[in-house]
């Protein structure tokens, strides 16, 4: 079986290289990952800026851009034969929630799907056990290659940060919701000008039984489909009405 893997955490980043060695063991297996740091990136394409590519001595390609570009590079340049499959992180830390609007990981996956592949953004809930998180990859992505979900989705995994044996198993989740992102925090540069750092997330609003949130504080796997497809259908009529109303 024939995959790419990216994430947004850096081609160097030790979720990548753990996700790496777990899915070599029985897969042909791809690496292309930004050269720095991207959390956050959410879906961003680099259009103004051209990318530059680099095979490190592991073999991994390192791209000067977002995950984004990573998987629309690898899938349109990079890779001779085209993958079964598109694989994002290990992400160092989790993506649940609100989270996934803004997460560099699940865009990869999300790009991956856009072109075609069945994709899969997995996520550790902690920056420890990256071991557990692999094995979960790769009995998933045995699991999707044998099983193929529907065109529209990807499935958004969430690891809680346990060593393997104190995992209880896997939930099919929702995802829950956090509360308004807390403020910007205002500062200066060592020239006296102002400066902002965007604020730390919200604090958690939802994680009743049944979302992301709730498995993982239980000590289980969540696994989250998530749409590529953002239309609101069931408002269309509602939507219809309403513009047909008269004031």
């Amino acid at each position: 079986m024939s995959l790419l893997l990216s994430n947004d955490d850096s081609v160097h980043a030790q979720g990548l290289n753990a996700l790496y060695l777990a899915l070599k063991k029985r897969n042909k297996v791809i690496v292309v990952a930004p050269d720095r740091n991207h959390s956050g990136a959410s879906h961003a394409l680099s259009l103004e800026d051209p990318l530059r590519m680099q095979v490190l001595k592991n073999g991994f390609v390192a791209v000067s851009g977002t995950p984004t570009d990573c998987v629309h590079l690898a899938l349109n340049v990079i890779c001779k034969e085209k993958p079964q499959m598109v694989v994002s992180g290990i992400n160092h830390g989790a993506n649940m929630g609100d989270d996934v609007l803004y997460s560099g990981t699940v865009a990869a996956a999300m790009e991956g799907r856009f072109l075609g592949l069945p994709a899969m953004a997995i996520s550790l809930a902690g920056k420890e056990h990256f071991a557990s998180a692999a094995f979960y990859a790769q009995l998933l992505v045995e699991k999707l290659l044998h099983h193929a979900l529907d065109a529209d989705q990807v499935l958004n995994v969430n690891v809680p940060d346990l060593p393997l044996d104190k995992i209880k198993g896997i939930k099919v989740t929702r995802l829950g919701k956090r509360h308004q992102a807390e403020m910007c925090a205002e500062s200066k540069d060592p020239r006296g000008r102002k400066i902002f750092w965007v604020g730390p997330p919200g604090k958690i609003a939802d994680a009743g039984e049944g979302t992301d949130f709730h498995a993982i504080n239980q000590g289980y796997v969540s696994i989250t489909p998530l749409k590529i497809d953002l239309t609101a259908t069931e408002q269309l009529a509602p939507l219809a009405d309403w513009l047909a109303t008269s004031n």
